[in-house]
């Protein structure tokens, strides 16, 4: 009423004073997405089941080290065993990650030595 009688509009005021507060559940997968984390635990969780999943001649040999894309990088001790790898071993390899994981997590596998 006193804000009708000086003729101020005061309706932004009013709602700057409200609490535009949200509960950090509704937050939280939104933070998660923008850090990258979801991507962090796939590559996590992949990288610790792989001496599981594979063979141990090939876990002594080759790791991942990293996934972007949907492409798992894959480090390999030698050409060797890259060239062993790369032409017997590459889709089975590439089957047990994606049996595990799904399609969309790995669609393709890059070997390299490092």
């Amino acid at each position: 009423m006193l804000a009708a009688w000086r003729g101020v509009d005061v309706t932004s005021l009013e709602s700057a004073g409200k609490n535009h507060s949200q509960p950090l559940a509704s937050l939280l997968p939104d933070v998660m997405t923008g850090l990258g984390l979801d991507r962090r635990r796939a590559e996590a969780e992949i990288i610790k089941v792989w001496n599981d999943l594979m063979d141990p001649r090939v876990t002594a040999h080759a790791q991942p080290s990293g996934l972007n894309k949907g492409t798992l990088f894959v480090t390999v001790d030698s050409s060797v065993w890259l060239d062993e790898i790369v032409r017997y071993r590459r889709r089975e390899i590439l089957d047990r990650i994606q049996h595990s994981f799904g399609k969309e997590a790995v669609k393709r596998i890059s070997f390299r030595v490092g």
